[in-house]
């Protein structure tokens, strides 16, 4: 077998793949023996068919399936020895008349190469990295949700400001009747604010859907119907009260702070705010990140400019999905790709060039922490190394865990490294005003 290689440009390449009989002959001669031996055709003892008969019956079919074998083999371990770089699989070039008589069977491969460039960290343009802060009245309102959260309901006989109130919603016609709970701190319309203020245990009001809370969602859970049935709907419906009760906020008390985080981790009002400030910042922390990784995806895909085998790719997409492609649908997968591909060998090459690796212990650390942070979320907050090392164990014996925790960890890399060489300026803002400038 001989393989050889024509540069057509930069990024277009032919590979001639020649093979000659003595590559393949003696494989197919024994698995044909093979089939001689099994095969059962009327006439004919088993094992005595006639070579002649299998091979008119098999000949070609075990010939094309072993020279495909070999130029598979070959044609994988040829790139690889050349080391070039190549973007889709090698194309088959169209053969017309192809004659698998001949003592020589010649065959050409299409190939799309990766273009030469380089990606200097050190951006022209300084890209924003934001800190984001917990300011006093973000604080000032969390502790005020905790106390709310942990407090106690007391019973009253009539409904006042910031009361909550258990009744009965029930509209007829719109077949509603659903019993639940109303805060009337998130309650929007001043209307239904003034038509439930003095009211008492067994009356009823009539309240107006439309605009009737502060945020859109509650509407579905308090009529008991779909969000999608909740989002247009204008009707009054009756609002019959069964119970009325005020808050009474939890106390900061060492009882409630070890309640929260521990005993004895946090042990004053001014602890507490220090904790909750410290953990929202670790948690906007990971926004800020990804914004940036963002911006720097964005930033490296419009500035660092090389050329793609473009009509090769789209030929590769045309032959190779899974549904038959127009020219015109190839052209337009290529371009829905082509943004993703871009940074897909960006992002390789700057793994390459900073030799970026993922240890095998690594990961295994990453895996652990995940877990820990997720046995944390339901109260589990010391967990047993051992207990950490079993469940990383199994985790990391699932290809598809392996694949994620995997890009996981290059992003937390790269994040690294980008902080350390992009040219960076940080900006100091509240959460609000974070997504102000960012969501818009």
């Amino acid at each position: 077998m001989n393989i050889t290689k024509e540069q057509i440009d930069d990024l277009n390449a032919v590979v001639k793949v020649a093979i000659t009989k003595e590559d393949y002959q003696d494989k197919v001669e024994s698995i044909l023996n093979d089939y001689r031996k099994q095969a059962n055709i009327p006439g004919f003892r088993k094992g005595h068919v006639p070579m002649g008969l299998i091979k008119k019956q098999y000949g070609k079919a075990v010939l094309v399936d072993e020279v495909n074998k070999l130029i598979q083999d070959n044609l994988n371990k040829y790139l690889t020895e050349e080391k070039l770089d190549v973007l889709g699989n090698p194309l088959p070039k169209q053969q017309d008349n192809f004659d698998w008589e001949n003592d020589q069977l010649d065959f050409e491969f299409e190939l799309g190469l990766a273009p030469t460039f380089e990606v200097p960290l050190k951006t022209k343009k300084a890209l924003t990295y934001y800190k984001i802060v917990a300011d006093k009245k973000m604080i000032d309102d969390q502790v005020e949700r905790i106390q709310k959260q942990y407090g106690k309901l007391v019973n009253q006989k009539e409904v006042a400001k910031d009361f909550e109130v258990i009744g009965t919603f029930k509209n007829e016609a719109e077949e509603i009747e659903n019993k639940t709970t109303i805060e009337l701190d998130k309650v929007k319309s001043k209307k239904a604010l003034n038509s439930l203020l003095g009211k008492k245990v067994g009356d009823e009001v009539t309240l107006a859907t439309k605009g009737l809370f502060k945020e859109d969602y509650l509407l579905s859970s308090v009529l008991g119907v779909s969000q999608e049935k909740a989002k247009d709907l204008d009707i009054e419906v009756a609002f019959t009260i069964e119970e009325i009760n005020e808050r009474e906020p939890a106390k900061l008390d060492q009882e409630l702070f070890d309640k929260l985080f521990g005993k004895d981790i946090v042990k004053s009002t001014e602890e507490l705010k220090d904790k909750i400030k410290e953990d929202s910042e670790k948690q906007f922390e990971q926004q800020s990140d990804q914004k940036l990784l963002n911006d720097i995806t964005e930033y490296f895909i419009e500035n660092t400019k090389f050329d793609l085998p473009a009509e090769f790719l789209t030929k590769w997409i045309k032959m190779t999905g899974e549904e038959p492609l127009s020219d015109d649908q190839a052209n337009e997968e290529f371009e829905k790709s082509e943004k993703g591909l871009r940074y897909q060998l960006i992002e390789g090459k700057i793994i390459k060039d900073h030799d970026i690796q993922i240890q095998f212990d690594e990961l295994k650390d990453f895996a652990k922490g995940f877990i820990k942070t997720q046995m944390a979320q339901f109260g589990q907050l010391n967990p047993q190394e051992e207990e950490l090392d079993n469940i990383a164990a199994r985790v990391l014996g699932n290809q598809d865990e392996v694949k994620r925790l995997s890009e996981q960890l290059m992003s937390q890399k790269l994040l690294t490294l980008y902080k350390e060489k992009v040219n960076l300026k940080t900006k100091e803002v509240t959460y609000e005003n974070f997504v102000k400038e960012v969501y818009g």
